[in-house]
């Protein structure tokens, strides 16, 4: 077990319902909001749901260093340790699944399962080429930016069923909502590699694959999956933004997950 010091080290929170807890961990240029808003409200019917910020994102402030996968983890169990959660699931999200991983390794007392949604543990060259595209932009004209990343955010099938307006609009709210951290999540994006990490796992976890990802090859989540011992395989219809693309259908494999474990 890895101890923290609560008093410092917590993320700003988003904390709803009540129940057994729930913890939620976002992805690199997302929020809480961002990428778990339409599943927040459900799921609170049932579980307390714990939603910490990377610095730089929402309410938490932004980092001066680097950002560090174990510091992170730490933070996260911090975070919902000091909202009262002694024992949690930590649904992962991108980014947020490696946070996940790291946190169930290092702190076993409190993580008992995870949710892992459009991860990985390593980027492929393909994938790593988009990151390092994502950043390039991050530095310059952000709706230049904000039409490459929902270019990859979106499944093509979503994108199509979108009005010029519509995507226009969407373009619109991700310029304005691009997080002040973003080069230190993408940076921790691109040095992410948590294979040795992953047959360590002992928790029981549910790996989520996004079938129309454009930004996350689903081939980089079906080999999270594969590299932990008994992890269970599901996915949804949907590009990087299952929050956007198919709410219901990953709110009901969470719930599903979590429940029958309780």
């Amino acid at each position: 077990m890895t101890q923290v010091d609560m008093s410092t080290a917590r993320l700003a929170a988003t904390v709803r319902g009540s129940g057994p807890a729930v913890v939620l961990a976002h992805g690199a240029g997302g929020t809480v909001q961002a990428n778990f808003g339409p599943l927040l409200a459900p799921l609170s019917r049932s579980f307390t749901v714990i939603g910490a910020d990377l610095p730089g994102s929402g309410a938490t402030r932004r980092s001066t260093a680097p950002l560090d996968l174990d510091d992170l983890a730490d933070r996260l169990v911090a975070t919902a340790v000091h909202e009262g959660a002694e024992k949690f699931t930590v649904v992962g999200y991108s980014l947020g699944c490696a946070t996940a991983v790291r946190a169930a390794l290092r702190h076993p007392d409190h993580v008992t399962g995870l949710v892992l949604t459009a991860g990985f543990a390593a980027l492929d060259d393909v994938t790593r080429a988009r990151v390092q595209r994502w950043r390039t932009l991050a530095t310059g004209d952000r709706t230049a930016l904000a039409r490459y990343v929902t270019s990859l955010m979106l499944g093509t099938a979503y994108l199509g069923r979108m009005s010029h307006e519509q995507r226009e609009g969407f373009i619109e709210l991700v310029a304005l909502t691009t997080p002040a951290g973003l080069l230190e999540q993408i940076d921790l994006v691109l040095q992410t590699d948590i294979t040795t990490d992953l047959p360590s796992v002992t928790v029981p976890t549910l790996v989520i694959g996004t079938k129309q990802d454009q930004l996350i090859s689903p081939t980089l989540t079906k080999a999270l999956a594969d590299g932990i011992p008994n992890a269970t395989w599901s996915e949804l219809d949907s590009g990087h933004a299952p929050a956007l693309e198919s709410a219901g259908a990953w709110t009901r494999l969470i719930e599903d997950f979590t429940n029958t474990r309780q």
